[in-house]
């Protein structure tokens, strides 16, 4: 089994690991900068639709311990990210050649400096590779610590306990939803950047907005 896990297949982690591989996920992809690639979104959404009694597939999953290995992964993992820029500052983040961090780090940086630390670190959850190296570069700008602890918990909240129960909820209304999984995902994950997206394109047309 495990040298069948395929880590960037919410199914393939689910069935290999269960919960603890929700944890894992959540850990590595808000912590680390490792992590930005793995698939937080649709791994939530497809662990919650795989907690209801009507998916048709071999593996079945406990609400309470996925919410609960949900939001630990993505609280820690986000502390630690935090505090690893911190301690290692910009030098993180300026030594990484791959484009998608880079690219990242830059809307991460300018959503801190365009909304304000709360707003910034609530939005950037729902932002694939940005709610990875926010958290870095939030330690790195010195934002308060305790500032920092309050948003991204409230974030990770509404985030990993949001998303999950969007599946669960979808997986108790309709009968074998999970045999069309992918489409679903990839719908999911569109439609819950849109809000974003659009807030960030009233934010250029604002005068003095970031260009």
């Amino acid at each position: 089994m495990t040298a069948a896990l395929n880590p960037l297949d919410a199914t393939s982690l689910l069935s290999s690991l269960g919960a603890f591989g929700v944890f894992l996920v959540l850990f590595a992809e808000t912590g680390l900068l490792i992590g930005f690639f793995l698939p937080g979104d649709s791994l939530l959404f497809t662990a919650g639709l795989l907690c209801t009694t009507s998916a048709t597939g071999k593996v079945h999953l406990s609400l309470p311990l996925v919410l609960l290995a949900a939001v630990a992964g993505a609280l820690a993992g986000a502390q630690t990210g935090f505090w690893i820029g911190r301690r290692g500052g910009r030098p993180l983040l300026a030594r990484s050649r791959n484009e998608h961090l880079r690219r990242g780090a830059a809307r991460a940086e300018e959503l801190l400096r365009s909304y304000g630390h709360g707003k910034a670190i609530v939005l950037a959850r729902f932002i694939p590779v940005v709610r990875t190296v926010l958290n870095p570069m939030a330690g790195a700008l010195d934002v308060p610590a305790r500032v920092f602890t309050l948003w991204q918990a409230a974030g990770g909240l509404v985030w990993a306990v949001g998303v999950t129960l969007a599946g669960y909820a979808l997986g108790s209304t309709i009968p074998g939803v999970d045999a069309y999984l992918l489409p679903i995902v990839a719908v999911i994950v569109v439609v819950s950047a849109v809000p974003v997206l659009l807030e960030l394109r009233r934010n250029r047309r604002r005068p003095g907005g970031p260009s």
